[in-house]
């Protein structure tokens, strides 16, 4: 229900009008869900109701922000309205829910107007630039300008990202702006570098290790974004051939370095004999870590060891015992940090992600210390600290998987806090469902963003599903392609799932079992990336590549701006 008075301006020639709308929260609204029903985003609605929690209450008033609203004329386009407003036609098409390109004369079109700023008296291109936090060169760039002139009313995109791309076969990357200073680093043709100055032809860049370099504008083209597009960092996490169906993550990784950002090598974990040390996972040689680390910095993707405590021979138990042994002392944390500390040495890692997940609740006040004492001394090392966590919605006791995990503490230890949302269905006895659903993210989020800075957060997401045997009971994990060639057996359509934003079929096996496959393609990981952008965290992790459907990468590349 909502009540709403409507206001006209006219700018530019163009008449617009403003409904006000109050919106009254009804049992299961989110932020999320409540943005999209009026074709706004979480970072206006809360603008607008000055809130400083995502949460929200059964009867809360909402002033609900309106878009612009544009009347078609004669010989418009959704080409010529998305170049005139500074937008693109997908995202005229997203918001105004159109299935076709085609308008008629007065049809009223939304325009998003939050990346479009309008130049006023006494504006210059310098003053724009230190407002929105960007160079002038990157505004003439985006905005195709050919003077620096301005214009009262000219409407200007505001750029939110800038990279230079390496157009050469190997660039150097140096200590300072000319060929005299020291080269750090090479990089192939093709890496994506972070865009932070520029000085006589040449710009300032962000490397994998946190460092800045700069890199001569003769090896690189340079591209500038506005909002039109998500921008996302990308975690694909990196694992050896599980099986024959589940195979090594090195040809998804070496193969889509530029959509990549980080990668994490699944390989390390707590010595089952003593847990102050670390063993490795899976059988592998140095020179096989070694390839993986130079594919990802030769393309500025920043890689780092995974050190876990899961899957020995004994379960869940063994695992609480060895992190317990662990985490005893004050000396035997030290003893297993420093042995994390010779293992990115050892490989010449980035730095670590730690993936302790099952840990007795009583050790959560040492396990908290772990993070705390593991974070000062990477940070004097200079080393980068990532922390894979399971999900949790509240600070009362949620299950016994993740209470011992105190999210504030360990979120002002890392550089980077990865949530895992993963299973949401898919554990025994959860019945059929998605593994991670839009609304379970969005409600895993809203209590993460209380507990720490949002540029921390990734949302670890899956890229495989289960099949769902509900006559047995009995769950199978699948990969996107597992999933297409059961669909293919069984002529079954897939049905993308609008409430979960995930794809999934029905079907019935020879034995007359009934089953549900949901899983994951580029259209539920394109929803997720664009709630991470909306809800304003750092971006997503992918669990795990190689099992992905491969059009993901093709998404990646068109429909979202992936920062490194």
């Amino acid at each position: 229900m909502f009540d709403f008075k409507v206001q006209y301006k006219k700018e530019g020639g163009v008449m617009f009008f403003y409904p006000d709308r109050i919106y009254v929260v009804k049992p299961e609204d989110t932020l999320y869900t409540t943005a999209k029903k009026f074709n706004t985003s979480i970072k206006s609605v809360m603008s607008a109701n000055y809130l400083t929690s995502p949460m929200l209450m059964i009867g809360q008033r909402l002033i609900v922000p309106s878009a612009n609203i544009y009347s078609a004329k004669n010989g418009d386009s959704l080409h010529t309205i998305a170049k005139r407003f500074g937008t693109s036609i997908k995202r005229l098409m997203s918001l105004n829910s159109l299935t076709s390109q085609e308008i008629s004369i007065g049809q009223r079109l939304m325009i998003p107007t939050e990346d479009i700023y309008i130049v006023k008296p006494g504006d210059t291109l310098y003053l724009i630039s230190k407002k929105f936090n960007t160079t002038i060169n990157n505004i003439i760039r985006l905005n195709n300008l050919s003077s620096p002139q301005l214009v009262v009313g000219q409407k200007l995109k505001i750029p939110r990202y800038s990279e230079a791309i390496v157009k050469i076969n190997i660039a150097n990357v140096r200590q300072g702006a000319g060929l005299n200073n020291k080269i750090i680093t090479k990089l192939s043709k093709g890496a994506r570098l972070p865009l932070l100055g520029y000085s006589n032809k040449w710009y300032k860049v962000r490397l994998y290790n946190g460092k800045d370099g700069w890199i001569s504008s003769n090896s690189v083209d340079v591209r500038v974004y506005s909002g039109d597009k998500p921008l996302s960092y990308i975690l694909g996490f990196y694992t050896l051939e599980e099986g024959p169906s589940l195979p090594s993550s090195y040809k998804s990784f070496v193969g889509n370095t530029q959509s990549i950002s980080e990668t994490a090598l699944f390989m390390f974990r707590l010595n089952k004999d003593n847990p102050t040390q670390i063993e490795k996972f899976g059988k592998f040689t140095k020179e096989y870590v070694d390839d993986v680390i130079n594919q990802g910095h030769n393309k500025n993707v920043r890689v780092l060891a995974i050190v876990h405590n899961l899957l020995y021979d004994g379960g869940t138990k063994v695992a609480k015992e060895l992190v317990s042994k662990m985490l005893a002392t004050k000396a035997s944390r030290n003893e297993f940090i420093q042995s994390i500390v010779k293992l990115i040495q050892e490989y010449k890692f980035d730095g670590v992600n730690i993936d302790i997940e099952d840990v007795n609740k009583e050790d959560s006040d040492k396990l908290s210390s772990f993070y705390r004492e593991l974070g000062e001394e990477l940070d004097k090392r200079k080393y980068y600290f990532s922390a894979s966590i399971p999900s949790r919605v509240s600070d009362k006791p949620f299950n016994p998987f993740s209470d011992p995990f105190n999210y504030q503490i360990i979120g002002e230890s890392v550089d980077e806090f990865v949530v895992m949302l993963y299973n949401e269905h898919g554990w025994p006895g959860s019945g059929p469902g998605p593994v991670v659903s839009i609304g379970w993210m969005e409600k895993v989020l809203n209590y993460t963003i209380t507990k720490m800075s949002k540029d921390k957060i990734v949302a670890a997401v899956s890229v495989f599903g289960f099949d769902f045997n509900i006559t047995t009971g009995k769950n199978q994990y699948v990969t996107y392609d597992i999933a297409m060639s059961i669909a293919k057996k069984y002529n079954k359509k897939v049905i993308f799932d609008e409430k979960t934003k995930t794809p999934m079929f029905a079907y019935v096996d020879e034995k007359g079992n009934k089953h549900e496959v949901w899983f994951e393609n580029d259209d539920s990981i394109l929803a997720k990336i664009e709630l991470a952008n909306e809800m304003g965290i750092r971006g997503i992790a992918l669990w795990r590549l190689g099992m992905e459907d491969s059009n993901i990468w093709k998404m990646l590349e068109n429909e979202v701006v992936v920062v490194k």
